[in-house]
């Protein structure tokens, strides 16, 4: 009796305990993913109302492309040594001064009196969410140490960004049209406040465990080659398409971009602790995975930005009737990646998942050739719908190989990485497609641009059949 006794305290604080852990990794996943969300949204909300901020700010094609790669630039080019911060201080602090600088940059794009400040702010936001982006996935693979429990976690981090993302145009055209495009921007500092809310409660993350040594010795060649890199290719696509491609600053940023690139691999093979572990690479998983994040964000990106512009310029639709096209893509993705993206994953396994959505991508590339000026509402929604289908199959699917590849300590440089791919992806997308478009015709460039796409997710979906390791991951 008296060991039965003795057992029962213990089988009930172990209970608790589960039920405790549970408790907060649910918490976890639940602040990570709104934080995610807007991360997400904030990446596409602008696309539609881009006329009527070039209308109230006085900018035109360039600028409008600035007001999308500002942040996506920022977000890619930093996110690199975000990942890396995430392991280094651990992914809930990072998550939280993230948050907050989101949250007050925001504030200062609602408020932005000139196109150059409202730019301006865009980095700052950017820059803000290449922390939150990395420490929030990493978070997320920190509370849900069980493979399968991870894996369905994943599927609502991964769900949550995607619908974001595809909620954003609708998001941006019903603002737009209803109040006035600054609110846009607004509306994240109450939401801001609820993410930190969420984030207060839960316990500490996971350090790296050189973390002090680490910190010492930060890579600042590193993060400087990478964003100048970026940036000089970003600058040289967008300038290169008003100003042409053989003026002297568009050569001078190409340029810089070659040496920068040059200058950054040459830093991080020689580092000892390096923002980027080139080593990470050796792994096919990683690297196929950021290729095919590349690609279908260029996909997307590209696609949102055209069309928004199209619809409105060309088509003479309205911002809200224009944000509603894009209504249908924002179910279709959300649905996708919590019912079937997942499951199909632990069915046939990683690769051949990403190799399904990327071919489909594709083929959702093309089937946007047949868009035309006039044509009814419900024909564009279903030209639209098989991107949002498609695409959805390949991020849940790359983030889940990517995850199960690398040590829990790595998690958050794993993630930067994988999304610095992506962001890049997204915001070479919008450059050379606003290229191809400023030239004039904008119907033949729009029609470039998605053959161009369509033919690099093509060549990424052979290379990940081909290359990527085993079939289930």
């Amino acid at each position: 009796m008296t060991a039965i006794t003795a057992i029962r305290p213990r089988a009930t604080s172990t209970a608790a305990s589960a039920a405790d852990t549970a408790a907060n990794a649910k918490r976890v996943l639940a602040a990570s993913v709104f934080g995610f969300f807007l991360v997400g949204l904030d990446a596409m909300v602008v696309n539609v109302a881009l006329p009527a901020i070039n209308r109230s700010l006085s900018g035109g094609l360039s600028g409008a492309q600035w007001v999308i790669d500002g942040y996506t630039l920022a977000f890619a080019a930093l996110m690199l040594s975000a990942g890396a911060l995430a392991d280094r201080i651990g992914a809930k602090a990072a998550y939280g001064l993230g948050l907050i600088g989101f949250t007050l940059a925001s504030a200062a794009c609602g408020l932005a009196p000139s196109l150059a400040l409202l730019i301006g702010a865009r980095l700052v936001q950017g820059a803000a969410a290449s922390v939150m982006l990395p420490s929030s996935l990493a978070l997320v693979g920190q509370a849900f140490p069980d493979p399968v429990a991870r894996n369905k976690a994943i599927a609502v981090w991964t769900a949550a960004g995607s619908a974001a993302a595809a909620a954003g145009p609708v998001a941006g055209g019903l603002i737009t049209a209803a109040v006035d495009w600054r609110w846009i921007f607004f509306l994240n500092l109450p939401a801001g406040a609820l993410a930190l809310a969420l984030l207060a409660g839960t316990p500490r993350s996971e350090r790296r465990a050189d973390a002090a040594a680490a910190s010492s010795r930060f890579d600042v060649l590193g993060l400087l080659s990478s964003v100048v890199a970026l940036a000089g290719v970003t600058y040289g696509f967008i300038e290169g398409g008003s100003k042409g491609f053989g003026t002297f600053p568009v050569l001078t940023a190409f340029g810089a971009a070659a040496v920068a690139a040059t200058v950054f691999v040459l830093a991080e093979s020689r580092q000892a602790r390096p923002m980027v572990p080139l080593a990470l690479f050796r792994s096919r998983a990683m690297s196929l995975a950021a290729a095919a994040g590349f690609a279908v964000n260029a996909a997307f990106y590209g696609v949102i930005f055209v069309l928004s512009l199209y619809f409105q310029q060309v088509g003479h639709k309205s911002a809200t009737v224009t944000g509603l096209l894009f209504a249908p893509i924002t179910a279709v993705v959300t649905l996708v990646n919590l019912t079937v993206a997942a499951r199909m994953v632990a069915r046939i396994g990683a690769r051949l998942s990403m190799t399904i959505g990327l071919v489909g991508t594709a083929g959702a590339m093309l089937l946007l050739l047949a868009v035309r000026p006039g044509q009814p509402a419900w024909a564009l929604v279903l030209l639209l719908v098989p991107v949002a289908f498609a695409g959805s199959f390949v991020v849940p699917a790359l983030t889940i190989m990517v995850m199960g590849s690398v040590p829990a300590d790595r998690a958050g440089t794993a993630a930067g990485i994988v999304n610095t791919s992506r962001q890049v992806g997204g915001a070479l997308s919008v450059a050379v497609i606003g290229a191809l478009v400023a030239g004039g015709d904008f119907s033949g460039g729009m029609h470039a641009g998605l053959v161009g796409t369509a033919a690099l997710l093509l060549v990424t979906a052979v290379a990940v059949q081909l290359l990527a390791p085993g079939r289930k991951r």
